[in-house]
């Protein structure tokens, strides 16, 4: 099989966010936070528990309304409005949490993210449409080809809730680059694996910002983040303590103090 490619978009900026505010009653989870994401780079967004990772990451993808900001997409305003619009705008995420269709095979949790890009309706599937049925052929060698990409292709028919740990975090990915994402978003991508399995994860990720697609990351482990990420953000209580390259952020006396060393070790 020859190289998967995966889309590359032109735009220096992929995502340019300024000014994001987002409280919860009296509680302000984000405070006029702000980030530029450029093409082909993994950025990372560190910081202490509860420091509003999450929530930044809900907020662009469409499960928080925020209260205020400003969203560019490759040049265009964007607006979060909810998820459908978000994955049809190019940002794909994956959650802390696993969310596979644990009784369905591998190959067809992944089909469940292209469909984001197809363009059959009901109506067509109903009656059993040959431009459909095409549709859906390449659906699934797409899904096939985006298994294999991720490393698991062998596994193609196993039942999702089946598989072993590392591999449902892969399984995610596929599932989230078959929505052809301008933007891939991961929170936590490598929480609960082991050594070996997080040295993996980390050869396919940057394997995946090398093939064109740019990411946004999420992650408690500093030294797999550091080692990753081409800048960062670090945030402590909604608010941005630092931004720059891993080398600068981990020489920061106040990153030192609230994240790596200090008293929210």
């Amino acid at each position: 099989m020859s190289k998967t490619t995966i889309n590359a978009y032109n735009s220096d900026v992929v995502l340019s966010v300024s000014g994001v505010n987002k409280s919860f009653g009296g509680l302000q989870a984000l405070a006029d936070v702000g980030l530029q994401v450029k093409k082909n780079t993994v950025y990372g967004l560190i910081g202490p528990n509860g420091a509003g990772k999450t929530t930044f990451f809900n907020v662009i993808t469409g499960l928080y309304t925020p209260d205020s900001g400003q969203f560019i997409l490759e040049g265009k305003p964007y607006q979060p409005v909810n998820v459908h619009k978000v994955a049809e705008a190019g940002i794909a995420r994956t959650f802390q949490n696993i969310r596979l269709f644990g009784q369905m095979s591998a190959v067809e949790n992944v089909m469940v993210g292209r469909h984001v890009r197809t363009h059959g309706g009901i109506l067509g599937s109903i009656f059993g449409l040959k431009s459909v049925r095409e549709e859906e052929k390449a659906i699934r060698a797409r899904a096939m080809e985006l298994l294999d990409y991720v490393g698991i292709g062998k596994y193609y028919d196993y039942v999702a809730k089946n598989l072993s740990y590392g591999h449902q975090r892969r399984l995610e990915i596929a599932r989230a680059l078959a929505t052809d994402p301008r933007l891939l978003a991961l929170d936590e991508p490598a929480a609960g694996m082991n050594a070996t399995e997080k040295l993996e994860l980390t050869q396919l990720l940057r394997k995946i910002s090398d093939d064109g697609v740019t990411i946004l990351i999420i992650e408690h482990d500093v030294k797999l983040i550091m080692g990753l990420c081409d800048e960062m953000t670090v945030l402590d209580y909604g608010k941005i303590l630092a931004q720059g390259v891993p080398e600068e952020v981990r020489k920061n006396p106040l990153v030192i103090e609230a994240y790596l060393g200090g008293a929210h070790a």
